[in-house]
C-alpha cells in the first residue's frame, strides 16, 4: 500500500478521486481549483521548444551520417511514416465512428477566452496549404523558440538534426552538448511531472463542477475506446505486418513479456531501452540495425501516442460541439503527422504535443485540453506499451527487408527454446548501462 502511495501513478489516482469528490459535493469550489490545472499546463507549455528540439535532434544524430546510413535509414523512414500515418488515421477514424465526446456539450464561454489569443495568433496562415508552409518556416531561428510554435521549432530541429548527421565526427561536440541538455530540461519535466496530482485535482475539479460527475462516463469512454484502438492496432495491424515478415506477434509479446510488464509500471518505453536493444540482438537481429532502428523509433515511430493524438483531438472538438467535416479531418491527420515527430517516451510529453497540436488547428479549441487531462495519465499506460511494441516491430521488419536477421535463430529464441539474461558491466555510455546477454 505504501508503495502505491509513493508512486506518482498512485497520488494521481488519489488526486482524481478528491478532484470528482470536491467537484461533486461542492461545485463552485471545484470550478474556483481551474487555476491548479491551468498552471500546470503552463509550466508544461514553458518547455516545450527546448524539449522538442533536444529530442528530435538527438534522435537524428544517434542514426549517424546520413549518407552511411543508406538504405537502412531510408526503409526505417518509410516505414515509420507508413505506420504512423496508419495509426494516426486508425484514432481519427474510430474517434469518428464511436464519437466518445459527443453529448458532453461542453459552453466554450465557459472556458478561459483570453488564453486562446496566442494560439489564435498561431493559427494565422494555416486556412490554405500554402499559408500552412510558410507558417512553419521561421523567420529567425531563435523567433521559433520565443514564441513558442512548436511547428517552427520542429522544423528547425528537423534542419539542425540532418546537418549534425552530414557533419559526422565534427559534430559529436555539439551532439554531446545538446544530448546533456536534453537531460537538463527532462529534469526541469520531471519536476513538474511532480506536481500532476495538483493539476489533475484542479482539472478534474473543474470538469465535475462545471460539468456534473455524468460528464466523466465520456471521459470512460474514451479511454474504452483509445485501449480498444491500441489492442486493435497491435494484434491486427501489427500482427498482419509479423505475418507478412514471416513471425508471430503474439511470439514477440510473449518475448517482451518482462519489458512490458516494467512499462505497465513506469508508463514510459524509455525504461527498457537498453534492455530492449540487447535483445532484439539476442533475437538475431544485426546490431547495427538495432542501433539504428530503435533509437530513431523512440522519436519518430511512436503509433500508441499517434492513434492517441487524432483521438484526443476529435474527442475535444466533439466535447465542445465543434463541427468538423472531411477536410477538418485530413488536416487534423496532416498536422499531427508533423507534431507527432516531436514526442518522447516521457510522461507528460503527450500533453506538450497535444497542446501543440491543437495550436495548430484553428477550429479546434485549445483550452479543451482540461477535458484530457484528468484521464492522460490512465491512457499514457496503453500508449507506451504500443509505442515499444511497434518500435520492436518495425525493428524486425527493417531487419527482415535488409536481410539483417538470423531466421533461424530467431524462429528459435520466439519459440522459448534460447532463454535470455542480463548481466550488468561495469561500463556506461550515456547513462545507459551495458549487458551481457547469456544462454542459459
Amino acid at each position: 500500500m505504501s508503495r502505491f502511495l509513493n508512486s506518482l501513478f498512485g497520488r494521481v489516482m488519489i488526486a482524481l478521486i478528491i478532484g470528482i469528490v470536491v467537484g461533486a459535493l461542492f461545485p463552485h469550489f471545484g470550478q474556483s481549483l481551474k487555476p491548479l490545472g491551468d498552471g500546470f499546463l503552463k509550466l508544461i507549455k514553458m518547455v516545450i521548444g527546448p524539449i522538442v528540439f533536444c529530442v528530435v535532434v538527438s534522435g537524428m544524430a544517434s542514426a549517424g551520417d546520413l549518407k552511411k546510413v543508406g538504405r537502412v535509414g531510408l526503409k526505417a523512414v518509410v516505414y515509420f511514416e507508413i505506420m504512423t500515418t496508419l495509426a494516426l488515421v486508425i484514432g481519427a477514424v474510430l474517434a469518428w465512428v464511436t464519437r466518445p465526446g459527443v453529448g458532453m456539450n461542453i459552453d466554450l464561454h465557459s472556458l478561459d477566452a483570453a488564453s486562446l489569443t496566442t494560439y489564435t495568433e498561431h493559427a494565422k496562415g494555416l486556412k490554405d496549404t500554402a499559408g500552412f508552409l510558410l507558417k512553419i518556416i521561421p523567420d529567425t531561428a531563435m523567433d521559433a523558440f520565443a514564441k513558442g510554435d512548436i511547428l517552427q521549432v520542429l522544423v528547425f530541429s528537423v534542419l539542425f538534426g540532418a546537418a549534425l548527421s552530414l557533419l559526422g565526427e565534427k559534430a559529436q561536440r555539439v551532439t554531446g552538448l545538446i544530448d546533456e541538455l536534453s537531460h537538463v530540461f527532462f529534469r526541469i519535466m520531471a519536476f513538474v511531472i511532480k506536481l500532476a496530482p495538483l493539476g489533475v485535482l484542479g482539472a478534474i475539479a473543474f470538469t465535475t463542477g462545471q460539468y456534473g460527475v455524468a460528464s466523466l462516463k465520456q471521459l470512460g469512454l474514451l479511454v474504452v475506446v483509445f485501449y480498444a484502438s491500441c489492442f486493435l492496432f497491435v494484434f491486427v495491424v501489427l500482427g498482419v505486418v509479423m505475418r507478412l515478415a514471416g513471425f508471430s506477434i503474439f511470439k514477440l509479446v510473449r518475448y517482451l513479456r518482462e519489458e512490458l510488464s516494467i512499462v505497465l509500471g513506469t508508463a514510459s518505453s524509455d525504461a527498457v531501452l537498453p534492455q530492449i536493444m540487447r535483445k532484439l540482438e539476442w533475437m538475431g537481429v544485426k546490431d547495427s540495425t538495432v542501433g539504428l532502428v530503435i533509437p530513431t523509433g523512440y522519436s519518430f515511430n511512436l503509433d500508441g501516442f499517434s492513434i492517441y493524438l487524432t483521438l484526443a483531438v476529435i474527442f475535444i472538438a466533439q466535447a465542445t460541439n465543434t463541427p468538423l467535416s472531411l477536410h477538418d479531418l485530413i488536416v487534423v491527420v496532416l498536422v499531427s503527422l508533423v507534431t507527432s515527430k516531436g514526442a518522447h517516451g516521457i510522461p507528460g510529453s503527450a500533453i506538450v504535443i497535444l497542446a501543440a497540436t491543437l495550436s495548430a488547428i484553428p477550429a479546434i479549441p485549445v483550452l479543451g485540453l482540461v477535458l484530457i487531462l484528468p484521464v492522460d495519465w490512465f491512457v499514457g499506460i496503453a500508449r507506451a506499451v504500443t509505442n515499444l511494441i511497434g518500435n520492436c516491430v518495425a525493428t524486425v521488419v527493417v531487419a527482415v527487408w535488409e536481410k539483417d536477421i538470423d531466421r533461424a535463430r530467431a524462429k528459435r529464441v520466439l519459440d522459448q527454446d534460447a532463454d535470455f539474461l542480463f548481466v550488468p558491466a561495469p561500463a556506461h555510455t550515456n547513462g545507459h548501462t551495458h549487458e551481457t546477454a547469456h544462454a542459459l
